[in-house]
């Protein structure tokens, strides 16, 4: 009974303390050893709750950054980057380029890995600690002409700037009338210098009139986009299409 009552009052303090690893100490104890010391015991607990808790904020991170499906570099074929060498790519996600306020810009055709790339480096920054957004372009608009309609507008602008690296997905075929295509500049223009952004785009920045509402707009969004900035070319072999291919193939 004496155990019982111990047990549930360090399960109370723990919880209280918010030191939920001290709450549960079976495992621990199984692999406490006969020569080591109290100090070192408290340590292992210590290190243990720490990783407890970083892993708990990783995982947040990646809630919070919205992926659409989560994947990692690992996944991701290199060497059938054409135009890309593979070490440029691991240089990149080892996300330094963030830190020294860059964007990046991955311009090429559909199915070329360009949405799987942006999303892995974006994965990597969150394990690495940064806050990370990830929004297709269409979606973005569309929040901030809500939030614009809501008068929550800024707030929404607040939350986008506060975030270390920014993630747009897929600025390509949508056509942005004035007010979406001045919302979307502010928001890339107001990160130049000071938070990194990474694009996704089919179409290469002669083409992007297409996209947005006047050219002297574009002409601007391109300049700052560029501005210390890693430009790949994506273009190349569709992968789904291969893929796609060898299903059919096989069946």
């Amino acid at each position: 009974m004496q155990d019982a009552g111990v047990k549930e009052t360090l399960k109370y303090y723990a919880k209280e303390l918010k030191l939920p690893t001290f709450g549960n100490l079976e495992e621990a104890v199984r692999e406490y050893s006969a020569g080591q010391s109290l100090e070192e015991f408290v340590l292992e607990l210590l290190k243990r709750e720490y990783d407890a808790r970083q892993e708990k904020k990783r995982q947040s991170r990646l809630k919070r950054a919205h992926f659409p499906l989560t994947k990692t570099l690992e996944e991701f074929d290199l060497t059938k980057l054409q135009h890309v060498k593979p070490e440029y790519v691991k240089q990149l996600a080892s996300c330094n380029f963030i830190e020294r306020h860059e964007n990046l810009v991955l311009v090429g055709n559909p199915g070329t890995g360009k949405t799987h790339l942006m999303t892995a480096i974006g994965v990597k920054a969150c394990l690495l600690g940064y806050k990370v957004l990830f929004y297709s372009a269409t979606t973005l608009a569309s929040e901030l002409k809500e939030a614009r309609d809501s008068y929550q507008l800024r707030r929404l602008e607040k939350t986008i700037s506060g975030t270390d690296l920014l993630l747009l997905d897929e600025l390509s075929y949508a056509r942005f009338g004035q007010e979406e295509s001045e919302l979307i500049f502010k928001v890339i223009a107001e990160r130049s210098e000071r938070t990194s952004t990474v694009i996704t785009t089919n179409l290469e920045f002669s083409k992007w009139t297409e996209m947005f509402a006047n050219a002297t707009l574009v002409a601007a969004l391109v300049d700052r986009l560029t501005y210390h900035s890693h430009i790949l070319n994506m273009n190349g072999k569709s992968y789904r299409l291969q893929s796609q291919k060898k299903r059919h193939n096989s069946t």
